[in-house]
């Protein structure tokens, strides 16, 4: 049913301008250029987690470039076409790197902020008509042919459309959408994988710009008019309600909410003037409520709404695959040394000179009572923490301070002692994530679909993983969907993608039943047996002596005892830290 729907929409929107009236194809132009630039913010808000306000701004920078080109310099609208993308990403680059740090309500607000500053700038600079706008701008001509009706104009305003959307489509399913996807799981996950989390946000914050630009361009040379007043913040929040409206990191989603908010208007102001004088006021009042609505009853939007009525279909579960594959060191060889590493937070020392070996092709357990620093010093050693003082040591290379995408690429990989995955993608596309260095292919190439080669083989590598922790039963099920135990195993899977020398576990066996327990070891040893070096962290004695070759124990942020498992079990100051009371 869904392989039909699709060509009966194209060809429903394809002859629509032979059988509707030019008023109702005009409404259409005006939801074709709302969605571009709504879409632009479902891939920003919806995917990427970053909220804006702004999105009018870059609208607006792409319509006065263009108008401001054609009209006082005499160029050509496909010109300023370039012009409208080049500045609003340009502008965006600018405004990326200079916010795109800030973390919890100060980013929206400094959408809120320079959002404003580009308006007012619009609106009192004498060279863009100040608050008269610029007018007299010419239509898009294709040779000879001006696309002045507006007919002419849904043409350019869908194909336009159709493009943009499939190329985000086939974005959001290759390599670098599914980093911008990983953002909502949180900077920590992200890099952990080795994605560069703010270099991702700025790629999709420009590319969300650009699309605005866009839309900005379509609006001033079929509204062969632009001023200020389209491009404040008000304007901005509406395309975030059509977003959020159509369903929140859905690419259909933008048109569906740009749709609905547009016929409302529509509706609302041909039905509000009978009801009270004066309607615009009401009107701002009656979307306001739709918005409360809409978070509260439907926080995922229309689409994932209607698609519960429509069967999904089953995609089809790719075949193994290799990848290059690491050159692991020869067991025995020093692998993780650790000199002396401390953590302060404030006065409280949580991990306190810490220093230990770990040997290739050696299962390490790090154990100790709750408050020992055990999950501190694996975000030390990972990168996720700075480290005060002290020296950490991978494969002889000095990796001290290194941020955790870059350690990730040394070769460790790492579990989260609470679990962090995407729980709206699926099992296979979140150890897909796993294997994102062992890729390379970049936006423009997962665009066009020029990395097809390479995503079959990091799919099988995906499956294949699913296959050894036992989940590739259901490989296209949600995340979200796993019990908590099967969520840490699926994490497990996802950094067995990326090919590790060093695996770092946090109490991956937690939330398992005694055969799951059981499976999880037998999987341990496999890995090790394969050269795969082991770093444990878990609480469960039993497990944990079952499968380690050595044992290290902290209390109160220092080692207190190393060793072989039966002189770890024998050692009186463990028995007094870890079991309360002396054998």
């Amino acid at each position: 049913m869904r392989r039909l729907l699709l060509p009966a929409l194209v060809l429903g929107l394809a002859g629509l301008p032979l059988v509707a009236s030019p008023y109702f194809i005009t409404l259409m132009n005006y939801i074709g250029m709302s969605a571009l630039a709504a879409l632009g913010l479902v891939l920003l808000t919806g995917v990427g987690g970053l909220t804006s306000f702004g999105q009018a701004a870059f609208v607006g920078i792409g319509a006065y470039a263009t108008a401001w080109f054609t009209t006082t310099q005499g160029g050509s609208p496909w010109l300023g076409l370039v012009l409208a993308l080049v500045l609003s990403g340009a502008v965006a680059m600018v405004l990326g790197v200079a916010t795109l740090r800030l973390g919890g309500h100060l980013l929206p607000l400094s959408t809120i902020a320079w959002g404003l500053a580009i308006f007012f700038f619009f609106g009192n600079s004498l060279a863009l008509g100040g608050h008269n706008g610029i007018s007299g701008i010419p239509p898009v001509a294709l040779g000879p042919y001006p696309l002045s009706s507006s007919a002419a104009a849904y043409g350019l305003i869908w194909l336009s459309l159709g493009g943009v959307m499939w190329l985000c489509a086939n974005l959001l399913g290759a390599r670098q959408g599914r980093a911008i996807r990983a953002l909502r799981g949180g900077a920590a996950m992200a890099e952990s994988l080795g994605i560069d989390s703010f270099r991702i946000r700025l790629a999709v914050f420009v590319l969300s710009a650009v699309l605005a630009g866009l839309s900005g361009w379509l609006y001033a040379h079929v509204q062969r008019f632009v001023g200020p007043t389209a491009f404040d913040v008000g304007p901005g929040m509406e395309y975030l309600f059509m977003a959020m409206l159509g369903g929140a990191g859905q690419i259909g989603g933008a048109v569906l909410g740009a749709a609905v908010v547009t016929f409302a208007k529509d509706g609302l102001q041909d039905v509000l003037p009978y009801l009270v004088k004066q309607s615009g006021p009401i009107e701002v009042i009656v979307f306001a409520v739709l918005f409360i609505l809409v978070l509260q009853r439907a926080r995922g939007g229309l689409i994932p709404a209607l698609r519960r009525l429509v069967p999904a279909a089953t995609p089809p579960i790719p075949a193994e695959a290799e990848l290059p594959r690491r050159r692991l060191p020869a067991p025995g060889a020093h692998l993780l040394t650790l000199a002396a590493v401390t953590k302060r937070f404030g006065g409280l020392v949580a991990v306190n000179g810490v220093s230990f070996t770990l040997h290739a092709g050696e299962i390490l357990g790090l154990i100790g009572p709750n408050g020992a620093g055990k999950s501190t010093l694996f975000n030390l050693i990972s990168g996720a923490a700075r480290i005060d003082s002290g020296l950490v040591h991978f494969l002889d290379l000095d990796i001290t301070g290194l941020p955790a995408r870059r350690v990730a690429a040394q070769g460790i990989a790492r579990s989260f002692q609470h679990v962090r995955l995407r729980p709206t993608m699926s099992l296979l596309e979140n150890v897909m994530l796993g294997a994102h260095l062992r890729g390379g292919a970049g936006l423009i190439a997962g665009a066009l679909r020029l990395d097809r080669a390479e995503e079959r083989r990091i799919a099988g590598v995906a499956m294949a993983q699913l296959r050894r922790v036992g989940l590739a039963a259901t490989p296209h099920a949600m995340a979200g969907s796993l019990p908590l135990g099967q969520q840490r195993v699926l994490e497990i899977a996802r950094a067995l993608a990326a090919d590790p020398v060093l695996i770092m576990l946090d109490e991956p066996a937690a939330g398992l039943r005694h055969a799951e327990k059981q499976a999880l070891a037998t999987l341990l040893r496999t890995l090790r047996a394969e050269g795969v070096s082991i770093l444990l962290v878990e609480h469960d004695m039993e497990f944990v002596m079952s499968v380690v070759d050595r044992a290290v124990v902290m209390e109160f942020g220092s080692v207190i005892a190393e060793g072989a498992p039966a002189a770890i079990r024998a050692d009186a100051a463990v028995q007094r830290a870890y079991l309360g009371a002396a054998a």
